[in-house]
């Protein structure tokens, strides 16, 4: 499975994009239309990130949500709050929906930036060409994308027909648990859509702009050693053995002899513990610990992550990781668990057409062809949990970089581009499917 994909994306990573053409007779007046009205997105731009919507500030992410509502009935979406269990501890979600006849589009975003209230707050900045502030790239701007886009299809009579669900998810950043409510309505919106769009930032490096049809996988694992406590002096005798710390050193060999170096496969120990005295707090990932240089230590905690392009490789590398944890040192024990995060959405055909129909129109509008993203390049988010259940694109926003660092940042040129692109894909597989 993995050499399947490996090879898709190899030999198609700079494969030439369909035919692109020109733009037709709608589609330059939806890009007129959007010209004429780029200030406008700019301004609601602004009017969102001056807004502290970190995942646990829930008025802030419920204020975000209220303007975003406020546009997306102008636009002639039948809007819901999705309130969340109070046991959740966030602020819940905005779906806007759309019946109409066609192929179906899930176009996806999030209210909630990485920055909390204790971070400070850094409000939209501008000189003119390059905008700032906390959420400005990921992602309130592909929020505003997803609504002048529409806007634009409305302009031109073509959104009347067009099926579509918008989903502002509250707590990308900092996700409820579990996911089976918190992501409940998300997973059956991807499973009602035909094509699913996410709108975090567009990725330009080496004059190039890139298009995203793979995303890995982002899963914890939790590794609990615990070994003989007695005094310094006997470790390694037949009745004290190797103590917790020597067993662990070994496992977390293993993993990097034995487990590392598969193509998109990454795991990382983020934190450990250990000692004769373990406290760990996996939702904080902090703890504390207290030994002694003469005292064999008898407990270690290990808290890690993994990252997979495919839930194949996901399950072959726990498995992996759990055959290295069984073979354990004398007088030693180990637990290792793992808990399920975001999915893989895995390179598939259906993707690299979306990519291949993004590229056409790229070219259509003077830039060059737009060619697949490594996957290493970006990390996990919500398009994620529908990818299984239909074809998904996502780095449809502006185009900007520095994300969850106070430096976050946007090409303001790009706004306009962001909207052309989304509105005529959407425009163009819409009318395809009405051809069909």
């Amino acid at each position: 499975m993995i050499r399947m994909l490996t090879s898709v994306l190899t030999f198609l990573i700079f494969a030439s994009p369909v035919a692109a053409g020109s733009l037709s007779a709608d589609e330059r007046r939806m890009a007129d239309w959007i010209d004429a009205h780029v200030d406008d997105a700019i301004a609601l731009l602004k009017e969102t990130v001056d807004i502290p919507s970190g995942s646990m500030n829930l008025e802030g992410v419920r204020e975000v949500g209220r303007v975003m509502r406020r546009e997306l009935d102008a636009v002639g979406l039948a809007t819901e709050w999705i309130e969340m269990p109070a046991e959740l501890n966030r602020a819940g979600h905005l779906f806007g929906r759309k019946s109409g006849v066609g192929k179906k589009f899930l176009l996806i975003g999030h209210l909630d930036t990485v920055f909390e209230i204790e971070d400070g707050t850094r409000p939209f900045a501008s000189d003119g060409e390059v905008a700032t502030g906390h959420g400005i790239s990921d992602m309130k701007s592909g929020n505003v994308v997803i609504v002048y886009a529409l806007r634009a299809l409305a302009a031109i009579g073509a959104l009347d027909d067009i099926p579509v669900v918008v989903a502002y998810i509250g707590d990308e950043e900092k996700s409820g648990r579990p996911f089976s409510i918190s992501r409940k309505d998300l997973i059956e919106a991807g499973q009602w859509a035909d094509v699913a769009l996410g709108f975090e930032e567009g990725v330009n490096y080496d004059d190039t702009d890139w298009a995203t049809v793979a995303r890995r996988s982002s899963s914890n694992w939790m590794l609990t050693v615990t070994g003989k406590q007695s005094h310094s002096s006997n470790i390694f005798n037949e009745n004290t053995g190797a103590g917790a710390i020597f067993e662990v050193a070994r496992i977390l060999n293993g993993f990097y002899d034995d487990v590392r170096g598969e193509e998109y496969l990454t795991f990382n120990a983020g934190t450990i513990q250990g000692g004769t005295e373990v406290d760990y707090d996996p939702q904080q990932n902090r703890g504390s610990s207290f030994g002694k240089t003469n005292i064999v230590p008898r407990k270690v905690i290990v808290h890690g992550g993994i990252r997979t392009i495919s839930q194949d490789q996901l399950d072959r590398a726990r498995d992996a990781m759990r055959d290295i944890v069984a073979a354990s040192l004398p007088h030693t024990s180990a637990i290792i668990e793992f808990t399920d995060g975001y999915p893989p959405m895995a390179p598939t055909q259906g993707n690299i057409a979306l990519q291949q129909e993004l590229s056409a129109i790229n070219v259509a509008l003077g830039r060059g062809p737009m060619p697949l993203l490594d996957p290493l390049k970006r990390g996990a988010a919500d398009i994620s949990f529908v990818a299984p259940a239909t074809d998904a694109l996502a780095g449809l926003g502006m185009i900007g970089g520095r994300g969850h660092t106070p430096d976050e940042y946007v090409i303001l040129s790009s706004m306009s581009l962001a909207i052309k692109r989304a509105a005529i894909l959407i425009y163009r597989l819409s009318r395809e499917a009405a051809a069909d």
